[in-house]
């Protein structure tokens, strides 16, 4: 029997059988990597932003296959889907762009006695090799917003995206290769848990980019050692509408950044605190907004809320919403389940220790939760182990100040929600959200290091 299935998360049908790729292989892997730290150094800038960009004509040129693949293995809305890959096109001509500019300074010693009349020429040096590891939600762009950096930083490339992925992951990495980039620069790898632990130790591996769950992250760390880490991990985001928010845009931030991809997004809107002055006003026109919602069939073009992604993830989310309920939550619209599918589901009179506001939970349900002073808001939103990124919706700047010097999060969106993200803005959170940043120019720095020539 295969080690993994790859199962249609809408239809619940085996896609593809396939078996995971061996501690043997991880090494074989590496030992080409190594060797294609010749060809990288041999690359100059400008030619790998050559290749960068064709690869972003490449992912351009295949759209819709891609698209099709991400909504087969995921289960994310076609049209979702085509937005990760526009995206995804951005991030790699973004790439492409960086790797022109990466620049460092000039120092002049004699900034301090005594005076030594020499020049310190700082650059910014590729690690080495990385091992790039992506989730199952953004299999693509998330995907690119490794490589694309790494690459353009002069690094090679040990490639581990989410099992569901395995058939949009090899479609990528073909359209790598025919951009360009050699195979022993970059190389795509499956490994089971214990492999994949073997890749984090390795000592050819000198840098880890890995976007998932706090868990894996805190297992990745341990097996590391001395290297770089660069982690993008969970978020218990919140969304704030004040009472002089624009409730209408704030309704429609609030729809498309926590039902979109089934509310499966470290960004989404995932805890909503709303000024009790606007509270039933901005809760009827939420329920209102769902309810036109149409959910499905990810593969239909007008389908916003699909599955989720299997069903397991399914079950742990009903199970949320479920003991909120037996505790005394009460449902404003949905509560419903149909195979993976989790119907859009508004609750209120959430406990705010209930499991469903604590943790992180990735599935299409907004828990709303009046507030009466922004002291009292403060305290509710910093009280999580995570701070990836919050929006807030006033018209007050001054307010706008006050939460990003006192919010932990990572991100503040003003008349936007947390699900704000642009592929060339640092990216990341602190506390349990991660470590480092990602976004383009941000990651390659991260995944380069500073060497000094005194002349």
């Amino acid at each position: 029997m295969a080690d993994y299935q790859i199962i249609n998360p809408y239809t619940r049908e085996v896609i593809e059988e396939y078996n995971f790729d061996s501690r043997e292989r991880v090494d074989e892997a590496l030992a080409e990597l190594v060797r294609g730290r010749k060809v990288q150094a041999a690359t100059p800038a400008f030619e790998r932003s050559n290749i960068l960009m064709r690869l972003a004509e490449l992912i351009l040129e295949h759209k819709e296959e891609l698209a099709r693949l991400i909504t087969e293995e995921a289960g994310k809305t076609i049209s979702d889907s085509r937005v990760e890959i526009d995206r995804a096109y951005n991030t790699a001509l973004g790439s492409a762009m960086e790797a022109r500019g990466i620049s460092g300074e000039a120092l002049d010693s004699d900034a301090f006695p005594p005076q030594r009349e020499k020049v310190g020429v700082v650059l910014w040096k590729p690690l080495g090799t990385v091992l790039c590891i992506t989730p199952f939600n953004f299999p693509i762009n998330i995907a690119v917003h490794k490589i694309g950096p790494a690459f353009a930083a002069g690094n090679t490339i040990l490639f581990k995206p989410g099992p569901q992925n395995k058939r949009s992951a090899q479609l990528l990495i073909e359209l790598c290769y025919a951009a360009g980039m050699d195979s022993s620069v970059l190389q795509m790898l499956i490994p089971d848990v214990r492999a994949t632990a073997h890749a984090a130790a390795h000592p050819e591996v000198h840098a880890i980019n890995f976007t998932g769950g706090t868990a894996a992250a805190n297992a990745i760390a341990a097996n590391a050692g001395y290297k770089k880490l660069l982690f993008e991990l969970g978020g218990n985001d919140p969304l704030i509408v004040m009472e002089d928010g624009d409730l209408d845009a704030s309704v429609k931030a609030a729809i498309n950044q926590r039902f979109a991809t089934a509310g499966q997004r470290c960004t989404a809107a995932k805890r909503l605190f709303v000024h009790r002055t606007v509270f039933a006003a901005f809760s009827q026109k939420l329920v209102e907004a769902a309810a036109a919602l149409k959910v499905g069939d990810p593969s239909s073009d007008d389908t916003f809320v699909g599955p989720l992604i299997h069903t397991a993830a399914a079950d742990a989310v009903e199970r949320r919403i479920d003991a909120a309920v037996a505790d005394g939550a009460r449902v404003l619209y949905g509560h419903k389940r149909e195979g993976n599918i989790i119907w859009p589901t508004i609750l209120d009179n959430v406990s705010d220790d209930a499991e469903l506001v604590a943790e992180e939970t990735f599935g299409p349900v907004m828990p709303l939760r009046a507030f009466d002073c922004v002291d009292e808001l403060v305290r509710l939103v910093n009280d999580s182990p995570f701070g990836l990124q919050a929006g807030v919706f006033t018209e007050r700047l001054s307010l706008a100040k006050q939460l990003f010097n006192q919010l932990d999060v990572g991100l503040l969106a003003v008349n936007d929600g947390p699900g704000f993200r642009a592929e060339h803005f640092p990216f990341g959170g602190v506390k349990e959200s991660g470590a480092g940043r990602e976004g383009i120019r941000y990651a390659i720095r991260e995944m380069s290091f500073q060497k000094t020539l005194v002349i």
